[in-house]
């Protein structure tokens, strides 16, 4: 592995093969628990069952993206062209945003690459001639196979993009407002934070008190998904979004709006991050498929009640006052009503982190995977 340019000292890239395989097979592992964690915050009435199946599918779609990016570069430092992943050491543990927006690139041309490429079984059956007729390790086909596959995921399509649009899922209707309905919706999105170099997961309970239904409408619709994906950044507080929104469209009314961050992901082998986990890692001494941690943090906004403030001479709209609970401490602190705190370990790193016990994990949330796959919860 090799360092970057010294201006982005934080990022690294991955200049050898079986480095970059390990790497993703990690996150392969890693992604297939995360189900299980969703359901267990379910279980607990913490998300609810429409929140686990939109969460699920964006988890999907997150595993979906590291294979294609493992086809991407299954032959770094072994073919020329192949090309290097650049990740972030130091914050996250994540592919950089910019091997994100490169992919997002490259789906758009997938087609067009795939059209004049030989076929999968072409390349395989010029590899094997290679290999017996030449007696040769056929780099060049295998680049070009690992080529193929990554341009073929791409073509699938439902993998982790840099932005992930707003959509609807129509949750029921709770009585009328004036004339008009007072439905409910879940509304959800999704972004590859381009500061902290992490996947971002959005979920917000809304109240659509319009004349024409949210997402059949062409005019509010459009500016509601614009409007949500320019505020979601990490840098701005849940109440800052909310309370923009909710003032800024007067018959949308967020109840609800949770933000989960999926990392960052730590790992002796490939993180430099400081802190406890650290040395949790270090002397764990896990094999490789276990030494790793992943970050898991759930942040969370609730309207704690209604005004009613006028809007012009005759008409009058409702602003949502969000609940800052002032003894939650950290929570009323960054903007939201609760905070939830979570990390998901293998069984012997958590073991070692039972051990130390040190103050800044006292709180937070454990998911312990066991040997045999199975996510177990600790406080």
């Amino acid at each position: 592995m090799a360092d970057t340019d010294p201006l982005t000292a934080d990022h690294q890239t991955l200049t050898d093969s079986q480095a970059t395989r390990r790497y993703f097979a990690k996150f392969d592992r890693i992604t297939g628990h995360l189900a299980q964690v969703a359901a267990r915050m379910q279980g607990e009435g913490q998300l609810s069952s429409a929140e686990v199946e939109v969460l699920a599918r964006y988890l999907i779609a997150l595993g979906y993206t590291f294979r294609a990016l493992a086809n991407k570069y299954h032959m770094a430092g072994r073919a020329p062209a192949a090309g290097e992943l650049t990740f972030d050491r130091v914050e996250s543990g994540f592919p950089v945003h910019a091997e994100l927006l490169q992919m997002a690139a490259d789906a758009q041309q997938a087609r067009a690459h795939l059209r004049n490429m030989p076929s999968g079984e072409d390349l395989k059956a010029a590899m094997v001639r290679e290999i017996v007729g030449e007696l040769k390790v056929p780099t060049r086909l295998q680049y070009a196979y690992s080529q193929r596959l990554y341009y073929e995921e791409l073509l699938k399509g439902d993998l982790f993009w840099p932005q992930m649009h707003p959509d609807a899922i129509w949750r029921g209707n709770s009585g009328k407002r004036g004339r008009y309905l007072r439905r409910r919706y879940l509304l959800h999105w999704a972004v590859y934070d381009s500061v902290r170099n992490v996947p971002t997961v959005y979920l917000m309970e809304l109240e659509d008190t319009g004349r024409i239904a949210l997402p059949k409408d062409e005019r509010r619709w459009p500016a509601a998904q614009a409007h949500l994906l320019a505020q979601s950044t990490s840098g701005l507080k849940l109440v800052t979004i909310a309370s923009g929104f909710d003032r800024d469209f007067d018959d949308l009314h967020p109840k609800r709006l949770k933000r989960i961050h999926l990392g960052p992901m730590y790992s002796h082998a490939f993180t430099s991050q400081l802190g406890p986990l650290r040395a949790v890692l270090e002397e764990a001494k896990s094999p490789p498929g276990e030494d790793w941690a992943l970050a898991w943090t759930m942040e969370e906004l609730e309207s704690e009640r209604v005004e009613i403030e006028k809007s012009g001479w005759f008409s009058s709209v409702e602003r949502e006052v969000f609940a800052l609970d002032p003894f939650a401490g950290q929570a009323a602190d960054s903007g939201v009503t609760r905070l939830e705190r979570a990390i998901i370990l293998p069984q012997r790193p958590y073991q070692v982190l039972a051990e130390k016990n040190p103050p800044g994990f006292r709180d937070v949330r454990k998911f312990v995977v066991s040997p045999g796959g199975r996510v177990l919860s600790y406080r």
